[in-house]
């Protein structure tokens, strides 16, 4: 079931409130936990009963050999034997029909066919779990009790999509005397709510017209300009940026709603001014579970600066699989890897240089901006297409390696200035793919006014930061938090704003599409 649909907001979300309301009121905390599983895992069934059958034994048995762990002294081997479980489980649904394939391209053996589907959020379960195992072993975590459990794993506003929730943050919420729900945190939750649906509805599927069609014209081997590669990236970049951040809002505003706050998972990552604070912005919970879970057990940086960059890479590489099973993941996670080494060096460089060369180095830092963004927008184009062929036809067009092409509406505009740009090289024609008439009326506009927002607006946390409505993530990332002058109060205005752009979204509601990262 998707969030941004009529029977989740008409009909799923009313039920869930109201029984849970109830619930606390005739049995206390333990009978509104209770609900929130069921009503979770109704959730998580209502389209596919079948995905039940992989995460209700997932849950049951992690619980158990959770509770085993936590009880007795340290036994490795159960810890391995039920990670490697998890990872079995996962690499069956999500890596079956890669493997498959590829032995058959590299042996040309007549292997039996997969045909594996990817079970709805087994990525992100399975992580949850593992983390769980671990602190579990380390002595760090105790649950006995399988509701909360199964309400950690299952609920609702986290489960499809992140964040990767640590036990923690909400076990501890999970467990606490009755809290009911309240006007505040329904105000506020419901206005995050509104925002992220705005961001998803309004924006980010706005900007798939744009983008999908380029991508998908390109695997099917058509060719593109220059002016169509670069406009595409930048909408594929802004929309899965705003895709993301939009469901990142809705799970902290539905948590919200039943007063529960869920971890930061989105903080204006494109202001970043290095790759190093990007994954410090950017899918914040998954970047915490590598840190936590692979990059330190690696070694980190405590064996010196090649074991160091090793563990990085490796770390990211394993960091794009997660994502997807192809070889445009691997190679995303790899760039990925590559530039966080890269980024690594150039601080240990400017932490060392003296003298003119120390100035230079600083003086650079103007356009270490743009110099970001381009390298995360390069990086979006591999992760987005469909295979390596289609990722480097778009990066070499990209490049001018197949000339720089721009609309003829351009050498109007340009008038008599045309000509100097032709002796470089530049031509005029018209778009392949998208007309120029969208592109003018709509695939332009919007992609400026994504890129207005994610540069220069404040982002949610800060529009809400004086209530809190979410757990930070690193030990910082609220204490400073910079409030915006459009902070949200519960006045007039802001109803009368949020009413409106719940209007305008509702009627959009027509071309209903699932979150990207629902395919991870």
């Amino acid at each position: 079931m998707l969030f941004n649909s009529y029977p989740f907001l008409l009909l799923f979300l009313p039920t869930a409130m109201i029984g849970y309301w109830a619930m606390e009121r005739l049995g206390g905390r333990p009978a509104g936990i209770g609900w929130l599983a069921f009503i979770s895992l109704i959730f998580y069934g209502i389209a596919e009963p079948w995905h039940l059958l992989i995460i209700l034994p997932s849950i049951a048995f992690n619980f158990s050999v959770g509770v085993r762990l936590a009880s007795c002294e340290p036994h490795p081997r159960l810890l391995f034997a039920a990670i490697a479980t998890n990872l079995a489980l996962l690499g069956y649904f999500k890596y079956a029909n890669f493997v498959t394939e590829n032995i058959q391209t590299l042996t040309g053996l007549p292997l039996l066919s997969t045909d594996v589907t990817l079970p709805a959020g087994i990525s992100f379960y399975t992580f949850t779990q593992i983390a769980f195992l671990v602190d579990s072993y380390r002595h760090q975590t105790r649950e006995v009790n399988f509701s909360r459990y199964t309400l950690f794993v299952t609920f609702f506003p986290h489960l499809i999509a992140g964040p990767i929730i640590h036990h923690s943050e909400m076990l501890p919420q999970f467990a606490k005397g009755h809290r009911g729900m309240n006007a505040r945190n329904i105000s506020i939750g419901l206005s995050i709510l509104i925002i992220g649906l705005a961001k998803k509805v309004l924006i980010a599927d706005n900007l798939a017209l744009m983008a999908n069609p380029v991508f998908d014209a390109v695997y099917q081997g058509q060719t593109i300009t220059f002016f169509e590669s670069w406009t595409s990236a930048l909408a594929y970049t802004f929309q899965l940026y705003f895709d993301f951040s939009a469901y990142s809002d809705m799970a902290i505003g539905l948590s919200l709603m039943f007063g529960i706050k869920m971890p930061i998972n989105f903080s204006s990552p494109y202001k970043s001014r290095s790759i190093i604070e990007f994954w410090r912005r950017w899918h914040m919970t998954l970047s915490r579970f590598l840190l936590e879970y692979l990059y330190i057990p690696l070694g980190g940086n405590r064996h010196g600066a090649p074991r160091m960059l090793l563990a990085l890479l490796a770390t990211m590489l394993l960091g794009g699989l997660w994502h997807g099973a192809g070889w445009t993941f691997i190679l995303w996670g790899g760039l990925h890897g590559g530039y966080l080494i890269i980024n690594h060096g150039w601080r240990f460089a400017q932490d060392r240089a003296t003298g003119p060369l120390s100035s230079i180095m600083s003086a650079t830092t103007i356009l270490s901006w743009p110099i970001t963004f381009i390298s995360i927008c390069v990086g979006w184009v591999i992760f987005r297409a469909e295979n390596l062929d289609t990722a480097f036809a778009i990066l070499n067009t990209m490049s001018g390696f197949h000339g720089f092409t721009f609309p003829a509406i351009a050498e109007l505009r340009l008038g008599t200035f045309a000509d100097t740009f032709k002796q470089f090289g530049v031509t005029f024609s018209g778009a392949n793919i998208v007309s120029l008439e969208d592109w003018r009326e709509f695939g332009i506009p919007v992609i400026v006014l994504a890129a207005t927002i994610s540069f220069f607006a404040p982002n949610t946390q800060q529009i809400f930061a004086r209530y809190k409505p979410a757990l930070p993530v690193y030990a910082n990332d609220q204490k400073n938090l910079p409030r915006s002058r459009l902070a949200w109060t519960p006045n007039f205005m802001w109803m009368v704003y949020l009413a409106t752009l719940t209007v305008v979204c509702m009627l959009s509601l027509n071309r209903v599409s699932e979150f990207i990262y629902f395919r991870f």
